[in-house]
């Protein structure tokens, strides 16, 4: 369903169970984050009104999503932490056009780059909800892989909506085929989401 062209290393799922007070800590950041790249994207295109419509409710969704992740980590007696730096994101925006080039290849990108950081995520949150023997997690990142499931597709059609079906599906490919580079390329580490 998702596409991904390269899937997570299974080892990942053994090395989050280790690291979990950590992996909470990234998962709440991502949704922070998810929160902040929606407010963006409203901020930047103010006249798109199926974007506005489509993402406001999300905002308020991912903030939600980070009280939730909040509430584990207090329940468990583990604290926030510091967020770092995602070099995942990091890499992904380097390939996202900018400025140099049409608007409408702009927003196309920053749609495409949400929706495969919300693709890898529901990869994440699945291989979670199957793999943690913690079954109050389990249950925990099953509603989470639900939720990235419908973001991913809403960021798809909205590129659709945008740039239409060809030209979305055409640059849907080059994101996933950059993206497995990115993967293969990084070291496997079990305390981040990505």
């Amino acid at each position: 369903m998702l596409g991904l062209k390269l899937p997570t290393d299974p080892r990942w799922v053994n090395l989050a169970a280790m690291s979990l007070e950590e992996i909470l800590s990234d998962h709440a950041f991502c949704e922070q984050k998810a929160a902040s790249t929606c407010i963006s994207l409203i901020q930047l295109y103010p006249d798109k009104e199926e974007l506005v419509a489509a993402l406001a409710p999300v905002v308020t969704e991912e903030w939600g999503h980070f009280r939730m992740v909040l509430k584990v980590l207090q329940q468990r007696g583990l604290s926030l932490g510091k967020q770092r730096k995602d070099t995942y994101v990091a890499a992904l925006q380097q390939f996202r056009k900018n400025g140099k080039h049409s608007k409408q290849e702009v927003l196309l990108d920053y749609l495409l780059m949400a929706a495969l950081i919300e693709a890898r995520s529901c990869e994440r949150f699945r291989l979670l909800s199957e793999g943690l023997e913690d079954i109050e997690l389990r249950r925990f990142y099953r509603e989470f892989m639900i939720a990235e499931a419908g973001h991913y597709r809403m960021f798809i059609d909205l590129a659709e909506t945008y740039a239409g079906k060809e030209r979305t599906r055409e640059r849907w490919q080059e994101w996933l085929h950059y993206e497995a580079e990115v993967l293969q390329g990084m070291e496997l580490r079990g305390e981040r989401m990505h």
